[in-house]
């Protein structure tokens, strides 16, 4: 293997998808560049010494001290809370995230649960698992009305996804004056989410976890809601609080839940989320799709383009003013 290359990709993987996939995307989107797969703790430590762009889950302190020529580290994750991004700032490293590259597999999943509810499939499921050949009622999912909390890219993907529904969607964001895609937009005021979540048929979580969302669902607004709404989590456990929601399901104050992520993740074996009906749970697969490095490659691809005329970055999380 050469010793310099332009673009190297660090050899831990994501979601069980090949590294080497995500090198030969690149390769084939950028064939002006040198790109390498570190494959071994040995190989990132030559291969980032003059590396332009480093691209991975994250790029350890040690690694980034070898760097001479480091412009940009692209993270292969949306969240970049576990990267060291002031040890990259000092060094004037750009850094940019992979948002928006799961937003469509995350929104038709949550499509799919708010129909699950509506049609009742899962009891369908159960009658099916039993041998049971008896009818069972369900509803519509026309004239219902969704509230979308959160409205970046995952947010507006499902609401894009709505459209044909004939239903009536709110969306929450920080600054409602903005405006988006729905119906009626709202902010992230007690008032303003109270008065959403009254209203709502659905509720479909997309909003990033911090200080302002921690706890944001709590036995208060999941009593506001009404008693066969349906709550949809596809952003962060740690937004719901888990033993008010286990308490509200448990006592039917609303119709049910669909978790993808929850708290604590992984979910004890022992839960009791895991024994309610009325909540079905997935282990943070929402995002999964086969078109992840796809995606994330041409954002890379783009960024290299971006870097020679000096553009501002697609999907950048920190620009140092040395950059």
């Amino acid at each position: 293997m050469s010793e310099n290359a332009d673009v190297v990709v660090l050899r831990e993987g994501t979601e069980g998808l090949s590294m080497e996939s995500y090198a030969k995307q690149l390769r084939d989107r950028l064939p002006e560049e040198t790109v390498a797969l570190a494959r071994t703790p040995k190989q990132e430590r030559e291969l980032v010494e003059d590396a332009r762009i480093v691209t991975g889950i994250s790029l350890d302190e040690d690694l980034l001290e070898r760097t001479t020529n480091l412009e940009l580290f692209a993270c292969t994750f949306a969240g970049t809370d576990h990267v060291p991004m002031d040890e990259l700032e000092a060094q004037g490293v750009a850094v940019t995230n992979a948002g928006g590259i799961h937003a469509p597999g995350i929104a038709e999943q949550a499509i799919g649960n708010m129909l699950v509810f509506t049609r009742r499939l899962h009891e369908g499921w159960r009658r099916k698992q039993q041998g049971q050949w008896r009818h069972f009622q369900s509803n519509e999912f026309t004239d219902s009305t969704v509230t979308v909390i959160g409205l970046g890219s995952i947010g507006q993907a499902v609401v894009q996804r709505l459209q044909g529904f004939e239903v009536e969607t709110i969306g929450i964001r920080y600054t409602p004056s903005k405006g988006g895609p729905t119906d009626e937009v709202l902010g992230f005021d007690e008032d303003d989410i109270h008065r959403a979540l009254s209203q709502s048929d659905y509720v479909v979580i997309a909003c990033p976890l911090n200080d302002l969302t921690r706890n944001l669902i709590g036995s208060e607004e999941l009593a506001t809601m009404p008693t066969d709404s349906v709550l949809v989590n596809t952003a962060r456990g740690g937004i719901v609080d888990t033993t008010a929601l286990v308490s509200a399901l448990r006592s039917n104050k609303i119709r049910g839940a669909a978790l993808d992520v929850t708290d604590p993740e992984p979910l004890p074996s022992d839960h009791p989320l895991w024994g309610l009906e009325n909540c079905l749970i997935t282990p943070h697969t929402g995002g999964h799709t086969p078109k992840h490095w796809n995606r994330l490659a041409d954002i890379v691809t783009e960024n290299v383009a971006r870097l020679d005329s000096g553009d501002d970055l697609v999907n950048q999380v920190l620009a140092p003013e040395s950059n």
